[in-house]
């Protein structure tokens, strides 16, 4: 039950940015770096960190710009399930479940917190600047629970599941009143 709440938790992360998390698994995991993640496993982590690292800092200057929140959603919502699966998998490696499983897990929570918040970007016209700082910081804290704190990390994932389901509801009955 613990690693499918730490796989929860780092999917999560990975719903609300892409390299950032990846960053900092790999740095979380001291000298070997991304040995133990799958796929990234294979490159080279001199490069591997290279990109993550300017990726990491687009993603934190450019989402604070609507031009840039557009270009970044484009992104992580093509990205964020393959992400979302490998944040999974590189939590959850010690686990009796199905890897298959786990990915689809992992990449399902996060392609669906990036819908939401693709929903909440055009029904606001633009995330705000504090909501986009609340993703930064949860987006980092969710990483660092997946390894230190699996109970709180997966409630905090859970809670913003409900969230989605929450906005969806929402969504659906201001649509119903708009026709």
């Amino acid at each position: 039950m613990i690693e499918i709440l730490a796989t929860l938790s780092a999917s999560a992360a990975a719903g609300m940015r892409i390299a950032t998390p990846l960053l900092l698994i790999g740095l979380l995991q001291g000298s070997s770096l991304w040995s133990q993640v799958p796929i990234l496993s294979h490159i080279s982590p001199p490069i591997l960190l290279a990109c993550l690292s300017c990726w990491s800092l687009v993603e934190l200057l450019a989402s604070k710009k609507l031009w840039g929140q557009r270009l970044l959603q484009l992104v992580q919502l093509f990205m964020s399930p393959v992400v979302g699966a490998i944040m999974g998998l590189a939590v959850a490696n010690a686990t009796a479940t199905p890897s298959w499983m786990i990915g689809c897990i992992g990449g399902s929570l996060a392609l669906v917190l990036q819908l939401v918040q693709v929903g909440w970007f055009y029904r606001l016209c633009g995330l705000p600047l504090w909501a986009v700082f609340l993703q930064d910081t949860l987006c980092v804290a969710l990483v660092l629970f997946a390894f230190d704190a699996p109970w709180q990390g997966g409630l905090i994932a859970l809670i913003l599941l409900w969230f989605a389901v929450r906005s969806a509801k929402q969504w659906y009955d201001w649509y119903r009143q708009k026709s």
